[in-house]
């Protein structure tokens, strides 16, 4: 550990606060306070522990610093330009929360370097980082002399407010996630005022409770801090560090209130705060000695970094670890999948989506080794968990799959977690209708195009007597409509292996909706393609112009091939198309959605609400699917009671193309 002049250390800390009033003086928005009041405790941080290289940020064995007060951006920005990145200049800090800029008013993950997740809503950061805390236990338990660093995050009042902050602090004390370090922002307020307004919670108490270390000092004590961070260090647990701080710390006549929270200072408390903070400099001016110090830590970090570079260059590791931190071989799994699908051909099993995922995953979790797979409780009904995936368990990380427990919100955020620190393909499983709970996090992954795969069973009306609350109705118009994210609904076991393949090979995230009942298979054809990539497809296609096409989605496909064949037996073309993925038929070519669609009458089939089917369907096209909530009762019955059955879909057919309304 690095030690240097405290005069120093304080004008270090000083930088910080000075850079970031004076960008959001500039932008006349953004949050002082907590980049000024954990100036302190960051300086310590990096000055004396940190290993980053702003001349190579990706580089695997870096620490990472997560900044779950995302509102606080500041503080990275301002750290980061000390540090020297080449992307983050003085220009960069002057124009703080303008359009273009690399300063989004929260710190957004690809937008500039060195930012290891996207962390606006609070508590989003801190689960994300109990993932990359996971991951570099996984990584270090196969490759022990290439993986071994620390997670480090910065937490606020709001971050432990939120609900997710219980699910994921209680998973990483159960996992004994002994490199994750969490500096929690004690300084009593929120925007509406004191934190007494709203909580009278024990923070310290409720992480001992969840098996963390626990610590409490003063955080504008710089020795205080660093000697706690070392007592993190040599604890075997998780560690949370309550630092108490003063927000705004260094404007006299606004530090410790909620003003100061989220709003600029002002140019008169601007100069006070300079006065005070004995801070001479021109805005956004740094003198020689500060700019040597924050120098000098990158200097550090270069320097582990090609040491690091160096042990990797000699390790019989070598191969493996590389292997993992490239991007899916898709090569090797289309080859995979290809071969699954032709004996799926042959087969034509008849089994629940769920099921279909099960058989892929089996192939795939033996081609691919950076898989790793989990469910929020429901692994007997999601599985998710293929032959021979060991159980991560408290102190032992060398298992491919993670018991979430009932957590589906930490679930999605640890995942993206995992994805971003790199080395590991992450699935998760939970039912459809629990969406609802992972919905934040999987907005967030699509957001940052992090590669998670969430697997939700129990796709529709079709799981039966578990009743309404269960059966989602609304959660895949829901899902289609964050963008970025890909939504696949498979018909059958075929259709199921298409998905896998493209949701490991993509960049973003993949939802599959996977069925509870079986379906029979709709794919009986060998074919050296993956049909699925297009979105759509005509599966049954008309040996004269069509009459009508039903286009429909996993379990409903059956129900549109049996009303091709009764309106057949009618002398009634009606062409039929399956439609696993929207995302992806919409961004096929205007000849081909053509191609697909035609202009005859259109009937849209699926055990959900028609939102989000505009893609497919004109105004005068029909619908046949869900208005409200389900039912409790047998799957056949729930069908025939919402009208969703072949004779349904054959009536609307005659009347459409009739004409009738």
């Amino acid at each position: 550990m690095t030690r240097i002049d405290p005069a120093l250390e304080t004008k270090m800390a000083n930088a910080i606060r000075a850079l970031a009033m004076d960008a959001v003086e500039a932008a006349k928005s953004g949050h002082p306070g907590a980049p000024m009041g954990m100036a302190d405790v960051a300086t310590v941080l990096f000055h004396r522990f940190m290993r980053v290289d702003p001349a190579d940020p990706r580089w695997p064995d870096r620490d990472r610093f997560v900044m779950s007060a995302g509102h606080g951006s500041m503080l990275v920005y301002a750290i980061h330009h000390l540090l020297g990145y080449d992307d983050m200049g003085a220009d960069q800090i002057r124009a703080f929360r303008q359009m273009g800029s690399r300063t989004a008013g929260h710190p957004e993950y690809g937008h500039a370097k060195g930012i290891e997740v996207t962390t606006g809503p609070l508590g989003q950061g801190i689960a994300s980082a109990v993932g990359m805390a996971l991951a570099e236990r996984m990584a270090h338990a196969r490759w022990p002399d290439l993986a071994d660093h620390w997670t480090y995050v910065i937490a606020g009042d709001g971050c432990l407010m939120e609900g997710i902050s219980h699910e994921a602090i209680d998973l990483a004390g159960h996992l004994r996630l002994g490199r994750l370090i969490v500096l929690w922002d004690d300084n009593g307020i929120t925007i509406d005022g004191g934190t007494d307004l709203s909580t009278s919670t024990d923070q310290k108490a409720r992480f001992a409770a969840a098996g963390w270390h626990v610590q409490a000092v003063d955080g504008h004590d710089r020795e205080a801090v660093a000697a706690a961070i070392e007592a993190a260090r040599a604890d075997g647990r998780p560690s949370m560090i309550a630092c108490r701080t003063i927000i705004g710390f260094g404007a006299p006549n606004k530090q410790g209130g909620h003003d100061v929270h989220g709003a600029p200072l002002g140019a008169d408390e601007i100069a006070a705060a300079r006065k005070m903070l004995d801070w001479p400099h021109d805005p956004f001016t740094l003198p020689e000695d500060v700019t040597a110090a924050w120098a000098a830590i990158a200097a550090r970090g270069a320097q582990a970094r090609a040491d690091w570079a160096a042990r990797l260059g000699t390790s019989a590791n070598r191969a493996a670890f590389l292997a993992a931190q490239d991007a899916t071989d898709a090569p090797a799994l289309r080859k995979t999948i290809a071969e699954h699908c032709q004996r799926l051909v042959q087969d034509r099993p008849k089994v629940a989506t769920r099921k279909a995922s099960e058989m892929a995953l089996e192939v795939i979790n033996a081609t691919l080794p950076q898989t790793i797979g989990g469910s929020a409780d429901l692994t007997g009904s999601n599985l998710t968990r293929s032959t021979g995936m060991g159980s991560i368990r408290p102190g032992d990380y060398a298992g491919r799959y993670v018991h979430y427990g009932i957590r589906e919100h930490a679930m999605a955020a640890v995942m993206n977690g995992i994805a971003l620190h790199g080395g590991f393909i992450p699935y998760g499983g939970t039912f459809l209708a629990f969406a609802d709970y992972s919905r934040p996090a999987i907005r967030l992954g699509a957001l940052m195009g992090v590669p998670v795969v969430h697997v939700m069973t129990h796709d529709s009306i079709g799981l039966g007597e578990d009743g309404p609350t269960h059966q989602p109705v609304e959660h895949l118009a829901s899902l289609r409509a964050i963008p970025n994210l890909q939504v696949f609904r498979p018909a059958d076991a075929v259709e199921t292996a298409e998905a896998w393949e493209i949701a490991l090979t993509s960049q973003g995230p993949s939802v599959l909706a996977l069925s509870r009942q079986n379906l029979p298979a709709v794919r009986i054809e060998d074919e050296d393609t993956n049909r699925s990539r297009r979105g759509a497809y005509v599966l049954r296609a008309t040996p004269t112009p069509r009459d009508v096409t039903l286009i429909a989605t996993g379990s409903e496909v059956e129900i549109a091939l049996a009303a091709a064949d009764l309106l057949r037996a009618e002398r009634i073309n009606a062409a039929v198309v399956s439609a696993p993925c929207f995302e992806l038929f919409a961004a096929q070519d205007r000849a081909y959605r053509q191609g697909v669609l035609c202009d005859a009458p259109r009937i849209g089939i699926e055990a959900a609400i028609r939102q989000g089917w505009d893609l497919f369907l004109r105004p005068e096209d029909g619908f046949v699917g869900m208005t409200g909530f389900g039912a409790s009762g047998p799957a056949p019955a729930l069908y025939r009671h919402f009208g969703i059955t072949h004779k349904a879909v054959a009536v609307l057919a005659r009347k459409l193309i009739g004409g009738e309304d």
